[in-house]
């Protein structure tokens, strides 16, 4: 199993080596530090291959300090790639590398805790046809850092395109547990009265016999807790979860998302907005 990490040198980049170490550790992956150095293309000016160059030891340079932190028990390499496109070099260097994982951090400029979006992480979480772990602000790995389990956020309905497959195989290999999650809102269904209520007890029914369809479909391989949290929108229905320090979310990709790419819908970005743990967005139809 092999980590695919982006690095920058910034503190996000020191957020996403921090994620990387803790599922390193967890599963006994190696990672793969890469920075991207941009391409300089040749326009008859004397010492540009040279300035090239002076960018790539630089870029060493920042990855040789950014892996001083990783444990020397975990298998780094690093690497300086030169690309046009940071996103896609990455894309192309977890593809080439079969890695199980792209983990990146966010945005220097975010809330320390939460997660926001660049354009790097942004880029890959709408075209990844790797899963994509995304560290929130400020992520400092556990002493010792430990994934104890893996929240699946779990459609409401069995036909949508569900995360499971990749969070079970991760689980049954790193003796991960497992909380599967579904979120119940009922933005559709504002009002107090007897009608509203029992459509708001169908689609926890709903949800929960759902929960009871996946759970089954682990064959009792790993120990598995279901939950049903919902409120009137998913803001308060996320608000009914608690995370531990360990704790790692994996959600699916929108329904518009093509075959075998990551898509950030309405919902994951919902998710993704309002929850302080790493979460890492599983491409649709991925199978491990």
């Amino acid at each position: 199993m092999r980590l695919t990490v982006g690095y920058l040198y910034t503190d996000t980049g020191d957020d996403g080596v921090n994620l990387a170490i803790a599922i390193a550790a967890t599963t006994g992956a190696a990672i793969d530090l890469v920075c991207v150095v941009r391409t300089i293309e040749p326009d008859g000016t004397p010492g540009r291959a040279g300035f090239q160059q002076a960018l790539v030891n630089k870029a060493q340079k920042w990855l040789e300090e950014g892996a001083e932190d990783i444990p020397d028990d975990i298998e780094v390499v690093l690497h300086t790639p030169v690309a046009e496109s940071f996103p896609q070099a990455l894309i192309d260097f977890a593809v080439q590398s079969e890695a199980t994982m792209i983990v990146v951090g966010g945005t220097s400029d975010g809330i320390l805790g939460k997660h926001t979006l660049g354009s790097i992480s942004s880029a890959l979480t709408h075209a990844s046809p790797v899963p994509v772990a995304l560290a929130p602000r400020g992520y400092k790995r556990s002493e010792p850092p430990v994934i104890p389990t893996l929240t699946v956020a779990i459609p409401t309905t069995e036909s949508k395109d569900s995360p499971l497959p990749f969070a079970l195989d991760m689980a049954q290999k790193a003796g991960l547990n497992l909380r599967l999650l579904s979120l119940v809102s009922h933005d559709d269904v504002p009002g107090a009265d007897d009608e509203s209520k029992a459509v708001r007890q169908r689609h926890i029914a709903a949800a929960t016999e759902n929960l009871e369809l996946a759970k089954k479909s682990c064959g009792g391989a790993v120990e598995i807790e279901s939950l049903v949290a919902e409120g009137n929108t998913v803001e308060e229905a996320l608000e009914q979860l608690t995370w531990s320090r360990g704790d790692v979310v994996v959600i699916g990709s929108g329904h518009l998302a093509p075959p075998r790419r990551a898509f950030l819908g309405s919902m994951s970005a919902r998710i993704l907005k309002n929850t302080e743990a790493p979460i890492v967005v599983v491409p649709k139809g991925y199978t491990p």
